[in-house]
């Protein structure tokens, strides 16, 4: 799942990259209110978290031009203005979710994750297709209870296929949420943790829609 971070506050912004990257989360950051809207408009996220402070313009105007623009991303915002006015406020203008500072990292995590389920078609931290299961909070994988050795990037990627099972996710789509802004990708990259997943869970789980990407089918 990719994240782009909107945060001014340099040194909290690099403590959130890394606590959310350490999660499995692919975590982007800007600093400033047009950035944050040119990324929306040209590379969408899974999810927005968004401070209101920022030194361009203010949090709230992003989240309105966001929403007018006609996008539903989720947007969680990430602010000191935590009375309940602004928090009344934040959610009218169309956020999903309102943390205020001082806060701890696990709840954003775990606020993260309950976004992240709304996204798919999962609606629990365990999700199952076959004898296949996933469970998002323990970050493991286990086949008819077995439990499988399974490296972050390939976790990630069959974490995106089975929570969006019946549908198609592309190799652009896959990679997304794999790999921040910067970091190299090598033209398979994505073939090769897929040939990785069917290994351990056999040829016929994961599907191969041609020419559009990758699927995995509901029972």
């Amino acid at each position: 799942m990719q994240i782009l971070l909107v945060e001014d506050d340099l040194s909290l912004a690099a403590g959130l990259c890394k606590a959310l990257r350490g999660e499995g989360f692919v975590t982007n950051h800007v600093t400033e209110g047009k950035a944050a809207l040119h990324v929306v408009a040209t590379a969408p996220p899974d999810i927005v978290v968004l401070d209101l402070g920022l030194p361009d313009m203010d949090g709230l105007d992003v989240l309105k031009a966001i929403r007018r623009g006609g996008s539903s991303i989720p947007v969680l915002i990430l602010t000191a203005r935590a009375s309940v006015d602004a928090r009344v406020s934040g959610l009218d203008e169309g956020a999903d979710d309102y943390l205020p500072k001082p806060f701890e990292t696990p709840e954003l995590i775990a606020r993260l994750r309950v976004i992240g389920r709304r996204l798919g078609t999962a609606g629990a931290s365990t999700i199952d297709v076959g004898d296949v299961s996933l469970d998002t909070l323990a970050r493991s994988v286990n086949v008819d209870g077995v439990a499988l050795e399974m490296p972050r990037r390939e976790y990630t990627v069959l974490k995106s296929l089975m929570e969006n099972a019946g549908r198609v996710q592309t190799r652009e789509q896959l990679e997304t949420k794999l790999y921040a802004w910067g970091e190299e990708v090598s033209s398979n990259a994505i073939e090769v943790h897929i040939h990785h997943l069917r290994k351990k869970l056999g040829n016929d789980f994961i599907k191969t829609v041609r020419g559009v990407g990758y699927t995995i089918r509901k029972p």
